[in-house]
């Protein structure tokens, strides 16, 4: 499927798409991206991607324009609907996780507990038996980043959850999936939000690592994780295409 089309939405220049681009650019995927603090008003590409890909960032689904001006949440959750309407791939991560699940039931909800750093995630029964995680341990680990966590809607299934976040993944259609953790997570990136983030890592928490931590770890293993997730996503969207 090389002529697959992936599109980022990217709230922000150092919330980076990490593993989930280099995943695409592996594979030889067209890539574009939604740059939200450059475009202003949100752009809609011309056509619907094969896949639609949310990232996260210092926002919440409840921020607004006055807030923060080039942060759209009304028209990234109607974007993302119309492409789980459309039958597409669709993959929230952390923010993007919480627009999903604005679409589906309204809002978001706080987490329990802030994490920073990773920790460990389990399954559920019904994750055990979702088709798109089978090669994830139980548990796995994985970064985290957040205060807030996705709602679920009727149809939601939580299928991971950690001490600190009782959501980490929801699946809310065939192909469209929250991810409140960040699996697509690098060095690079951890370096970056750890120096936005000092002065909140100082202050620490029962689930905040510190800096040197954070730059200590080595998150090679979620990110084959999550390129094991993404291959079984877009091969199943593959055949259900082959099907139309």
């Amino acid at each position: 499927m090389s002529s697959l089309k992936v599109h980022f939405i990217q709230q922000e220049p150092s919330v980076r798409p990490g593993e989930y681009l280099a995943w695409a650019e592996r594979h030889g995927y067209e890539t574009s991206f939604t740059k939200c603090w450059e475009e202003g008003d949100f752009p809609e590409p011309a056509d619907v991607p094969d896949v639609l890909i949310v990232l996260g960032g210092p926002q919440n689904p409840g921020t607004t324009r006055e807030e923060c001006p080039h942060f759209d949440a009304a028209a990234e959750c109607a974007y993302i609907l119309r492409c789980i309407d459309a039958g597409k791939v669709v993959v929230g991560s952390c923010l993007g996780a919480q627009l999903m699940g604005r679409v589906f039931s309204g809002w978001y909800s706080v987490s329990p507990e802030r994490e920073v750093g990773s920790f460990p995630v389990h399954l559920t029964e019904e994750g055990r038996k979702d088709p798109f995680l089978r090669t994830f341990p139980d548990p796995f680990l994985a970064a985290e980043c957040h205060n807030d966590m996705m709602n679920l809607g009727p149809d939601s299934v939580v299928l991971a959850t950690s001490e600190g976040c009782p959501r980490q993944i929801v699946r809310y259609g065939k192909l469209a999936y929250g991810l409140q953790c960040h699996i697509e997570f690098n060095r690079g990136i951890v370096a970056d939000l750890a120096e936005e983030m000092e002065d909140l890592l100082r202050e620490g928490g029962r689930f905040v690592w510190t800096k040197e931590e954070l730059l200590a770890y080595d998150y090679t293993d979620m990110n084959k994780l999550l390129s094991d997730f993404l291959d079984a996503i877009v091969a199943e969207y593959g055949q259900s295409r082959g099907k139309e």
